[in-house]
């Protein structure tokens, strides 16, 4: 999480898009809590703030929007479940939706959003917004999820998708500093887990134990740098994506993706956004296998119920052949 003063750019719209904007339909699975919201397409906006490795195509992007102090704030991190994303947010909460795609199957809009709060480890709600700050999440092989929290570093097994439980399960975390710069990116990895911590540092954590892949810096990473804020395993591969962000005061606000290998370096940008182009506080990542040997890339930002941010998710193809 980290609150940016930015306004966003006038958007255009690619040919398959649409740019009407709806509000989404009640309905949710039992134990969610149906959410209302605009959603509206949107573009990669003005030129000359993106690139994208010869490799990459834009697939498309949405604007969420709710009033001011609703549960729709603060997504931090994305994974895909079938054909669903899922986020949590800063508040503690886990949220799903389903995208929706145009005839060229692009991201062109969201539907079946819901909410279910997370909980403490004695089953109860969190007291304090410091308690509840997730920041991270990954999905095992049997479906079961697992959160990561930032203000005070934990990561908690919650159980599978449709069966959460009330009091989940600590499971081992590596030495990260409390904060605002903590666990902010974790993902399957072949021992159990891969943990990157935006300050600087990647581990690969099994249940009991975390062993580090790259040591994290004498001295935190600079807050105006790169910083690792999500990741997420490669489909067809044995490395992660990963998404970086970079703001420099008042208004340089910057993402990008990358590869992450085994261990722990970082390859060549594949994607690059920054004003006067399409850009926000992009914080989670989620990638999907599709067809002909395409990657589909998700990413979403997170906006701190700040006005002067947005919520946006946003689709990359990465051609690997």
């Amino acid at each position: 999480m980290r609150r940016l003063l930015t306004l966003g750019p006038l958007l255009f719209l690619g040919a398959c898009a649409s740019a009407a904007a709806l509000t989404l339909p009640a309905g949710a699975p039992p134990g969610w809590t149906p959410l209302q919201a605009e959603v509206r397409t949107i573009g990669l906006g003005l030129p000359g703030g993106v690139w994208m490795a010869d490799r990459v195509r834009f697939a498309g992007g949405v604007q969420l929007s709710a009033p001011r102090g609703d549960r729709l704030h603060g997504l931090s991190d994305l994974k895909a479940i079938g054909e669903e994303l899922l986020t949590v947010t800063d508040a503690g909460d886990l949220i799903r939706m389903r995208p929706a795609f145009d005839r060229c199957g692009r991201l062109a809009g969201i539907s079946a959003l819901s909410l279910r709060p997370l909980t403490s480890e004695d089953g109860g709600p969190f007291v304090t917004k410091a308690g509840g700050d997730a920041e991270s999440l990954a999905v095992l092989p049997d479906g079961v999820l697992v959160v990561g929290f930032e203000q005070q570093p934990r990561l908690w097994l919650y159980g599978p998708l449709t069966a959460l439980e009330a009091r989940p399960t600590p499971l081992a975390v590596p030495p990260v500093r409390p904060g605002n710069d903590g666990l902010e990116a974790i993902a399957l990895a072949p021992s159990h887990l891969r943990v990157a911590a935006e300050s600087g540092g990647v581990w690969d954590c099994a249940p009991s134990a975390c062993v580090e892949v790259v040591a994290p810096p004498q001295t935190p990473l600079p807050l105006d740098g790169w910083r690792i804020t999500g990741m997420d395993r490669d489909p067809g591969g044995d490395g992660w994506f990963v998404v970086e962000r970079l703001y420099r005061e008042p208004i340089d606000m910057r993402a990008r993706i990358r590869r992450m290998d085994l261990e722990g370096r970082l390859g060549p940008e594949l994607v690059v956004l920054s004003l006067p182009s399409t850009t926000d506080n992009f914080e989670g990542i989620a990638a999907v296998a599709g067809p002909d040997g395409r990657t589909r890339l998700y990413i979403v930002s997170d906006d701190n119920d700040n006005p002067s941010q947005r919520t946006l998710l946003l689709a990359f193809d990465v051609i690997e052949r």
